[in-house]
Parts: structure tokens; C-alpha cells; sequence
């Protein structure tokens, strides 16, 4: 056997011959952490939505333990979201990705749970949801960055705490200075 012959062995049979097949496919909803990514993307909007059920806030003026826990949610999803990946890069974008698919829904469910429209000020579903958005990808924002250093750990809790404390922490501390508590 010669050097080419080996070669040609450890290329698959399907390129030589000029069809590539695609490989398969990455959404492989068996695997546990596509179910972590998953509910990591939707903790807050979930959160929001049984709230806003159960017993939406009354005034826009000041924020509720809820407001911060719907941030932290947020926050806490895309740092659960982004520690299933491997690699900086990789981490980072998933846990902004995460955090941005999240906020959107928290704040749709702001607007659909509004009920009447008011005019010259926000209903306190919109500005609640709003201001938990806000907070939340602020918080996914320096979660991104801590996910981006740690990516490379070999141990996912390593690559899940320390994200999810930092941006834990940012979104409830953004949520007062956006909201304060009266």
C-alpha cells in the first residue's frame, strides 16, 4: 500500500466519490443539555407569564420582588444556556443569544398581558416586563463575558456558577437603579 492509499482511507467514501453528506443534525432534543439550552432561554418568559397570570403588578411606579426575579431569571437562563457550549466564542453568543430571545418574549408578554391600552404611561405589565428585560440582558452581558473566560473548563459547573452569579447579581442590581423599590 502506498502513502495515497492510506490517505484516501481516512477520507469518507461519500466525499471521494463527490457527495458530501450533511452531518447530522445538531438539534438533537434527546440530549440533555439541548433541554438545558433550551429551558435556559425560556426561564424568564415562563416566569413572566405565571406571574402575569397569577397576579400581575398594579404599579408601574415601583419594582417587585418579581421584577428582579424575572431579571435574574434571564440572566440565570443565558448563563445556563451558554455553559452547555465549549469555546469562548461560542459561550458568549449563546449566552447573549439566549438572553436577547428571552427579553424579546418577556417583553411580548408585557404587551399581550397589558390589557387596555393607556395613554401617557406605560401599563405596569409593559413597564415591569420592560424594565426586566433591560436588566436581564445587562446582566447576560457581563455573564457573556465571564462565560468566555471560563468556556474552556473542563467541569460545567465551573463553566455555569460563575456566569450566573455574576449576571445574576448585575440584573437585580439593575433593576433597582431602573425601578427603584418604594
Amino acid at each position: 500500500m502506498s502513502e495515497t492509499d492510506d490517505a484516501d482511507d481516512l477520507v469518507p467514501a461519500s466525499v471521494r466519490l463527490g457527495n458530501v453528506v450533511p452531518p447530522e443534525d445538531p438539534e438533537d432534543w434527546t440530549r440533555p443539555l439541548t433541554w438545558v439550552a433550551a429551558l435556559g432561554m425560556l426561564a424568564a418568559p415562563l416566569l413572566t407569564l405565571a406571574w402575569y397570570i397569577a397576579a400581575p403588578p398594579l404599579d408601574a411606579r415601583s419594582a417587585t420582588p418579581l421584577t428582579a426575579g424575572v431579571a435574574g431569571a434571564l440572566a440565570a437562563g443565558a448563563a445556563a444556556t451558554g455553559a452547555t457550549q465549549i469555546g469562548g466564542v461560542r459561550a458568549g453568543t449563546a449566552t447573549l443569544g439566549a438572553a436577547l430571545f428571552g427579553a424579546l418574549a418577556v417583553i411580548l408578554l408585557g404587551v399581550v398581558m397589558a390589557g387596555e391600552r393607556q395613554v401617557g404611561s406605560a401599563s405596569p405589565t409593559l413597564a415591569h416586563a420592560f424594565v426586566a428585560a433591560v436588566a436581564g440582558v445587562a446582566g447576560a452581558g457581563l455573564a457573556a463575558i465571564v462565560a468566555a473566560v471560563v468556556a474552556r473548563l473542563r467541569s460545567r459547573w465551573l463553566r455555569l456558577l460563575p456566569p450566573l452569579l455574576a449576571g445574576v447579581a448585575v440584573a437585580v442590581g439593575v433593576v433597582g437603579v431602573l425601578l427603584p423599590a418604594t
